[in-house]
């Protein structure tokens, strides 16, 4: 028999109960527009409703300022002599892989502009139309769309070192690395400055590159430290793959010069 307390106790968790009901039901529906997490909860709830990796738990909440994009395009990148593109507006930022040789010598098993349900913005995309939005289309004229860039199985061998590496998106959801302008993540984000777009999270994606992959970024400094203990060839590809890959998925490649800079600044 149901005693009048635990009635009493029933009645009153009800509102809470329905609310979280709700939530939950909210978070598995994905809509047309574009729809930033209130909350902490209601975040987890979308990515649990999207069977996604909570890397982070509780998740953290997704870039909180609306992302502002400029009305005009930037001038595009000049190159130098070691292949460094150099950006006007962004001296610190120095990739030398532009999206389309990214793309085009083979990364994220192909799998980066696959069809997706963003956590981030509870929107469906479609892979091919991101990848025509976000890209150039003489940068992709002629390839493989289904196999290079927007398959939903990801193939190892599309890679340009064959290594598979990186996290799932919802390790970057999770986090809270991912901005509701380009909800694929930072490639989507590099695709588009590359291309001359500016916006307000510019400073902040140039910050991760730069602690990746500038000079004294970690995985960068880390390819150059097993470059010279191996005593091979800066680009012998037995060396760490898994390292080249992932510095390649963010626009970099180890050069003989980077190598030298590296050396003079260990003093090896």
């Amino acid at each position: 028999m149901t005693t009048k307390r635990a009635r009493d106790a029933e009645a009153a968790a009800a509102p809470a109960k329905a609310a979280k009901l709700a939530e939950q039901k909210a978070a598995s529906t994905a809509s047309e527009e574009p729809e930033v997490p209130r909350s902490v909860s209601q975040y987890r709830a979308r990515l649990v409703a999207q069977h996604k990796e909570i890397y982070k738990d509780p998740p953290v909440l997704p870039v909180a300022a609306a992302v502002e994009v400029e009305d005009e395009l930037a001038d595009p990148p000049t190159r130098n002599s070691d292949g460094d593109f150099i950006f006007a507006d962004a001296s610190t930022f120095r990739p030398n892989r532009s999206p389309e040789e990214v793309l085009r010598e083979g990364a994220f098993g192909g799998t980066y502009f696959r069809s997706i349900t963003s956590a981030v913005t509870n929107v469906k995309y479609s892979g091919k139309k991101a990848a025509k939005d976000s890209l150039k289309p003489e940068w992709v004229a002629g390839l493989d769309y289904k196999k290079m860039m927007c398959s939903a199985t990801y193939d190892v061998t599309v890679n340009k070192w064959g290594s598979k590496c990186g996290g799932s998106l919802g390790m970057w959801e999770s986090s809270g690395w991912i901005s509701d302008v380009d909800p694929y993540g930072w490639f989507q984000w590099y695709c588009r400055f590359f291309a001359g777009r500016r916006c307000s999270d510019d400073e902040r994606q140039i910050g991760r590159w730069n602690s990746l992959a500038g000079p004294k970024g970690r995985f960068r400094s880390q390819m150059c430290g097993k470059i010279h203990n191996s005593g091979k060839k800066v680009g012998d590809a037995s060396v760490s793959p898994v390292v080249r890959q992932t510095l390649h998925h963010w626009g970099l490649e180890i050069t003989d010069k980077k190598m030298a800079e590296y050396k003079k600044k260990k003093g090896l």
